[in-house]
């Protein structure tokens, strides 16, 4: 079993200063891309509307996800509240809009974390960690103490701060980011937020080059690197293009890509056309042809299966 690099940077003593520089960020408030600046050390919340503690909508193995972080024991999921990009469309939209969950100080973290990998999880898949970064790194020596030893996740929006994943170069050995939008437009519509597309590309290229393309053990279980989700979503197959040219120009034609036909309309998206619909078969097919074209080459297994079912 490959060790992950939490391990040594705590033995050597210096996760402490990481987790300092961390919590310096909570206040003023600059962990991601919206840089709100308010004093979350005093508990005051911007828009992700978390304070000092992160909050917790719950904690199991989870089988859903995909091949490589599932194995057989599944991926050990904590599905963090609130959300710093808080798309229209959330298929958690009780979780990330609605607040679904409760505080959870860094104990209490710790102790989910060691439960998941006794109960024979593969790893610790955070949900939405983009704004709770320091509170990760926090409760972390504590669930080391405990015995923890299995990789960490970071399976985000992508609405990531650069400046924050350096402080978790070593920590983290495999990362899960979303791509959603690739225009100003989409990014502005769907979530607020004009700037995804350009701080999802830096945001993914720090982390590619944190822990390169994905490696898995021979089970097939990841042990390090990068995977990429794409969600297609109607009517954006021109964005879908372009996403996936950056990944394969930009950051390796090995990117391990999850090409997602899940979209259906959830939250407010009925009051946005023209995702107010579920994907068609057809746009599918598209995107999966767009990924081929690009020149990648590794996408989930689960991906394979659908397409079988919708050529065949």
């Amino acid at each position: 079993m490959t060790r992950p690099g939490y391990l040594a940077l705590f033995e050597q003593g210096n996760m402490t200063a990481r987790i300092e520089v961390a919590r310096e960020r909570l206040s003023p408030c600059l962990v991601c891309p919206r840089a709100c600046k308010v004093d979350r050390l005093g508990d005051v919340k911007g828009i992700c509307r978390t304070g000092a503690k992160a909050v917790v909508s719950s904690y199991a193995p989870h089988f859903g996800e995909e091949s490589p972080l599932v194995g057989s024991g599944g991926s050990g999921t904590i599905f963090l509240t609130y959300c710093n990009l808080l798309c229209v469309f959330c298929q958690n939209f009780e979780i990330s809009h609605l607040g679904q969950g409760v505080e959870t100080d860094a104990g209490q973290l710790a102790a989910m974390m060691v439960s998941l990998q006794r109960q024979g999880c593969h790893n610790i898949n955070f949900v939405t960690p983009s704004h709770v970064v320091p509170q990760i790194l926090a409760a972390l020596p504590k669930a080391i103490e405990k015995g923890l030893s299995i990789p960490l996740v970071y399976n985000s929006s992508g609405y990531d701060s650069v400046e924050t994943l350096k402080l978790l170069e070593g920590i983290f050995d495999i990362y899960m980011p979303d791509f959603k939008f690739w225009t100003r437009e989409s990014g502005k519509r769907y979530a607020k937020a004009p700037d995804y597309a350009e701080k999802a590309k830096m945001a993914i290229l720090e982390m590619h080059r944190q822990v390169g393309d994905l490696v898995m053990d021979a089970e097939g279980v990841a042990v390090r690197g990068l995977l990429v989700r794409h969600l297609v979503m109607p009517g954006s197959l021109d964005e879908t293009r372009e996403i996936l040219r950056f990944l394969a120009r930009e950051v390796s034609v090995d990117t391990y890509v999850n090409v997602m036909d899940q979209y259906r309309p959830c939250g407010k998206a009925s009051d946005f056309p023209p995702i107010d619909r579920r994907l068609g078969n057809d746009e599918f097919k598209k995107a999966l042809n767009l990924a081929r074209n690009a020149g990648l080459h590794r996408l989930d297994e689960k991906d394979w299966l659908r397409i079988l079912k919708k050529l065949f």
